[in-house]
């Protein structure tokens, strides 16, 4: 990874606290593949507690009455053997590359490029643009992947305004993660 992120101070929302990654316990179909995910706002990370940990209740992770959940604090540390891929902005790139990920055999290539890659950083679609990238993939602009369906969509998600997600997709791109601390966050339900 590029000296620039060496030191970068990241944050994980769940509904327990993270102090090893374990890549396993991922989901398969995120936005960037299977990995652990962080974001460099600590805003972000306390948003996405509350579905954290609605999953981790639907799962039986957590109890049912849970009402807070934890920001994992992590800071990167250079490494010369992660490759890495950045997506600058929300452009049609990044959008095929989440659509090839979230939805199975849609732009396979893109997903089999994606896979060498250690950590992939970009722009987050989270809860509140599933609804559009739902209805990109779903077709409902045009053909998935056509320029009118991408810009559309594109716009709808206000690019400038989307914060941006680290996933780490292999162990020793989870090896170049430090632990740092973690903070119990109540959530109002």
């Amino acid at each position: 990874m590029r000296d620039v992120y060496d030191g970068l101070i990241l944050y994980h929302g769940s509904y327990c606290e993270v102090r090893k990654p374990e890549l396993k316990k991922s989901a398969a179909r995120k936005d960037f593949g299977k990995g652990f995910y962080l974001t460099s706002s600590k805003e972000q990370a306390e948003n996405f507690l509350r579905t954290a940990i609605g999953k981790a209740v639907t799962k039986g992770d957590a109890p049912e009455n849970q009402d807070y959940g934890y920001i994992s604090v992590f800071k990167v540390h250079r490494s010369d053997k992660l490759k890495s891929h950045i997506f600058e902005t929300a452009n049609e790139e990044w959008l095929h590359c989440i659509a090839a990920h979230r939805k199975r055999n849609s732009f396979t290539e893109i997903e089999k490029l994606m896979s060498v890659y250690d950590v992939i950083i970009g722009k987050i679609a989270d809860d509140q643009t599933n609804t559009t990238l739902a209805a990109y993939i779903g077709g409902t602009f045009g053909p998935v992947g056509s320029k009118e369906a991408d810009d559309i969509c594109i716009r709808l998600l206000l690019p400038e305004k989307l914060k941006d997600q680290y996933c780490f997709r292999t162990e020793n791109a989870i090896d170049s993660l430090e632990f740092v601390e973690s903070e119990k966050i109540w959530v109002r339900k």
